[in-house]
């Protein structure tokens, strides 16, 4: 496929409910009636009893650890706990937002599940097959399609160029994309667009093999394959949760990342071998036939095996409708605008790596193979980290950003080819540790009705930023040097990464605190309302 969650070193990527602790406690909102609070099943590693309190009743404990708890109807969607403080309930903590509670106090995780757990679901084994024949053949058709870009014009602001048509159609189009995936059924969405993609490798393959090929028919194939895009991505993102169900959907997602970079590693190397050897032509030819994997995959399907979720139907204002959704959700919008821009100016791999190989190791297509299958190998690993992790957490996805910046800046300046390469892996298995957060949290917290609108966002944001950045990013390479332009991508991230964790400590009612003495951690956040007992600190962050 022509998309995964690969980040932007990928031909495309992939609830944000921050979550304090591992444990999980799933219960049903109770009415405010003044009769006990009865707890649904909990998942947690020490259960809490708050069968006896009262609601409104003021006791002992609701000073303590479990006070919002033992005063508070809970309800668990999805992903995410709200809880809403109890009449009589005193203090800061029963004065906060719905929104800030579901920061500074919700909780997203699961049961910790075996790493392949998905995968006995039939349905998913075809779809996870399918997908990693394909995924092989979209690697191998990126690293052609780039070397060819490189070899025909000699420009890094080219790749870009390509890099942003692909993902431009995801920019204007991407929100009716999701419309499209919300009303109808996406199992016949998926295999009209996996279909369509096969047929966009091919078509290149023709104008590659046949020596017709110049650069505007690249730049035209990509934007084809980003029209195709804009239905395929909410359609299969959303997709998944119908194979699986909600309780191995972050598995699911995992084992999807997992699955791509593991095509990851491949595609590279056997593309490197067909450019070096017979040119970029039969790369493209693979990727086009690699198509057949999926839509087989699809066709044997048990649809009566499917999680059955109802379909949006047609109406006017559904666009408006999923906007508003995100916009009253901080729990969602700040992580979206995070994601939107390290994929913007942070994700330019295409650019960086080709002008690092050709300009400043003075390498061929060989080495480019080699850079990415490196860059695989530490996004595999953090896909299979991921798909083992029992929660999506928001200090997870700000402290990766922010190291994903730190990582940038610092291999941007190593001294030497191999320093450059070795540093390659831990910016992918960083990289792919904030797509899997971001998107499993994002699916995991949006209403199953919504869910296709808000995904198309998501990759609205992630990936049609690109557009904006790629040539931008393109330019101070070509202009600057690549070590500067990789530099400026780290910068941003890491700036975007410490203000908006600024903000959503802001929306969750905390503060940061920073506490030198030894023994204590020493940076954290805290709760902003003087006399918070220690039991209520919320670390979004820890310390570093």
């Amino acid at each position: 496929m022509s998309t995964g969650s690969g980040a932007h070193s990928a031909p495309a990527p992939n609830s944000y409910d921050d979550t304090v602790h591992d444990e999980t406690v799933h219960a049903e909102a109770a009415p405010v009636t003044g009769k006990p609070v009865a707890s649904g099943p909990a998942n947690a590693t020490a259960p809490t009893d708050v069968t006896a309190t009262p609601v409104g009743a003021a006791t002992p404990e609701a000073t303590r650890a479990d006070a919002t708890r033992a005063t508070s109807g809970i309800r668990a969607r999805g992903g995410r706990i709200a809880e809403s403080a109890a009449p009589g309930a005193a203090g800061p903590t029963g004065a906060r937002t719905a929104a800030g509670q579901r920061i500074a106090d919700g909780r997203a995780a699961a049961p910790r599940k075996g790493t392949f757990s998905s995968l006995r679901i039939r349905n998913y084994r075809l779809f996870a097959t399918g997908q990693m024949v394909s995924n092989t053949g979209t690697w191998m058709q990126r690293i052609a399609q780039d070397w060819l870009v490189l070899s025909l014009t000699g420009s890094s602001a080219a790749v870009g160029i390509t890099t942003a048509l692909q993902f431009l159609p995801m920019l204007l189009f991407g929100l009716y994309g999701g419309v499209i995936a919300d009303r109808f059924a996406k199992r016949k969405l998926l295999l009209l667009t996996q279909s369509a993609m096969g047929f966009t490798g091919l078509a290149l393959a023709a104008l590659t093999l046949t020596g017709h090929v110049q650069v505007w028919h690249v730049y035209l194939v990509a934007f084809l394959l980003g029209l195709v895009t804009v239905v395929d991505n909410p359609a299969r993102q959303a997709f998944v949760s119908e194979m699986v169900g909600q309780d191995e959907l972050r598995n699911a997602v995992s084992l999807n990342s997992a699955n791509f970079q593991s095509a990851r590693l491949i595609g590279p190397a056997v593309a490197g071998v067909l450019i070096t050897a017979f040119g970029s032509g039969w790369a493209f030819l693979l990727n086009g036939l690699s198509f057949v994997a999926p839509v087989a995959g699809l066709l044997m399907m048990r649809t009566a095996e499917l999680h059955k979720v109802d379909r949006v139907p047609r109406s006017k204002g559904q666009l408006r409708e999923g906007l508003r959704y995100v916009s009253g959700r901080p729990d969602l919008i700040w992580p979206i605008v995070l994601v939107g821009f390290i994929g913007t100016f942070g994700f330019n791999f295409p650019i960086w790596l080709t002008a690092f190989v050709y300009h400043v190791f003075h390498q061929g297509a060989g080495t480019y193979a080699l850079f990415n299958g490196l860059m695989a190998a530490g996004s595999l690993i953090g896909a299979l980290l991921s798909a083992r992790r029992g929660s999506s957490r928001l200090r997870l996805l700000v402290g990766a950003a922010l190291l994903f910046g730190l990582l940038e800046v610092t291999t941007a300046l190593a001294p030497s080819f191999w320093v450059f390469a070795a540093l390659l892996a831990p910016i992918g298995m960083v990289g792919l540790t904030i797509n899997v957060t971001a998107n499993s949290s994002v699916q995991m917290a949006t209403d199953p009705l919504m869910r296709g609108r808000v995904m198309s966002l998501f990759m609205m944001v992630f990936m049609g930023g690109t557009p904006l950045g790629a040539p931008i990013v393109g330019w101070v390479t070509d202009a600057f040097g690549a070590r500067i332009g990789f530099l400026t991508g780290g910068l941003i991230s890491m700036a975007a990464a410490a203000l908006i964790g600024l903000i959503l400590a802001r929306v969750g009612g905390l503060r940061l605190k920073i506490d030198l003495r030894p023994g204590h951690p020493h940076v954290r956040f805290v709760p902003r309302a003087p006399g918070s007992t220690r039991s209520e600190e919320q670390e979004l962050a820890p310390a570093v």
